[in-house]
């Protein structure tokens, strides 16, 4: 087994350990397999991550074993750091991407997929994207995400924004919305429920933001992916299915299948339709229509949905608590 090989990306030469280590047990794919894909892919991976703090998820052996989860950056990262806040208020430095080679480092230190911060580093309490999840609950298939995914175009077409929908390399699809970043985290957050909550109005039989499981029924819109130190893998990420999270185009999505995207068959896509995200930075939109929304709901009895578990009991927020254990204990 090579100990060591070097790979030029962007001008620079990134050490790459143990290339020959296979990370994939089922297509037996290396280590250097996945390097040789991020710097197929770099220029448009980079385009998710530029600037932003970003969590790594390292695989330190293959897919068949968890991974372990870095927030912090360590004190001798390779890469440009940024002081954050945490929802807990500890604050800490995170690791923030700026060059192709850096993709390739966090390869180096045994990332497939990147989770980045909706936010830069020059303004870390205003998010500059929303991110909205469209996943299936039990007795709905990817055919119905894409049905759903299809309805939000429609939805942010009303609202003037400009919507970037990619495969999420598992069971859904993620569309991303770059805004102008004027607004915090508890206003986008509250925004993309606001949108979610318009959606199910006008699809009842096919989304849902119920918060917990036992309520859920349709297309999950996780608008807790907006929540500050929540991230979503980005895009040209590869998803221990060996899957690519593939930027689409909205008219292609009717046709597309997360199996269309294996990682040892992306390049060919790549040079075929180029970085699909490579204007998502222009004309960033704003979302003011979507915090009228969220007045209307407030007005009408809709107030705020509850949290992940993990953070602090947030002003509005509802009971923390599943709906059948609420209603055991006031039966108790």
């Amino acid at each position: 087994m090579s100990s060591a090989t070097t790979i030029e990306v962007g001008g620079e030469d990134v050490r790459l350990s143990s290339p020959d280590r296979v990370v994939f047990p089922r297509q037996g794919w290396t280590k250097l397999d996945i390097a040789l894909h991020f710097r197929t892919v770099a220029e448009g991976c980079l385009k998710g991550v530029y600037g932003r703090p970003t969590m790594m998820k390292r695989y330190m052996k293959d897919v068949d074993h968890p991974p372990i989860y870095h927030k912090r950056a360590s004190s001798k990262s390779p890469f440009e750091t940024a002081m954050i806040r945490f929802p807990s208020q500890r604050a800490g430095r995170m690791n923030v991407p700026r060059v192709p080679a850096d993709i390739l480092r966090f390869v180096q230190l045994g990332c497939l997929d990147l989770h980045p911060w909706p936010v830069r580093s020059q303004d870390l309490d205003h998010p500059d994207e929303l991110r909205f999840d469209f996943d299936p609950t039990p007795g709905f298939v990817f055919a119905d995400v894409k049905r759903v995914a299809l309805h939000a175009k429609d939805l942010l077409d009303e609202l003037g924004l400009i919507g970037w929908p990619k495969t999420s390399g598992s069971r859904g699809i993620h569309v991303y919305v770059r805004i102008e970043p004027l607004w915090d985290f508890f206003q986008t957050r509250r925004a993309v429920l606001a949108f979610g909550r318009e959606l199910a109005r006008r699809h009842p039989e096919l989304v849902t933001t119920s918060w917990w499981k036992e309520e859920r029924r349709g297309i999950f819109v996780d608008y807790n992916q907006n929540a500050r130190d929540k991230t979503v893998s980005s895009a040209y990420g590869v998803r221990p299915t060996g899957y690519v999270s593939a930027p689409i185009t909205w008219a292609e999505l009717p046709d597309v299948e997360i199996e269309d995207f294996p990682m040892d068959r992306f390049s060919d896509r790549y040079a075929e339709v180029g970085d699909l995200t490579a204007r998502i930075d222009e004309n960033p939109g704003r979302i003011d229509r979507l915090l009228e929304w969220v007045e209307r709901d407030e007005a009408a009895g809709e107030g705020d949905a509850p949290w992940p578990p993990n953070y602090p009991k947030m002003p509005g927020e509802p009971p923390r608590v599943q709906p059948s254990k609420m209603v055991r204990a006031n039966w108790e």
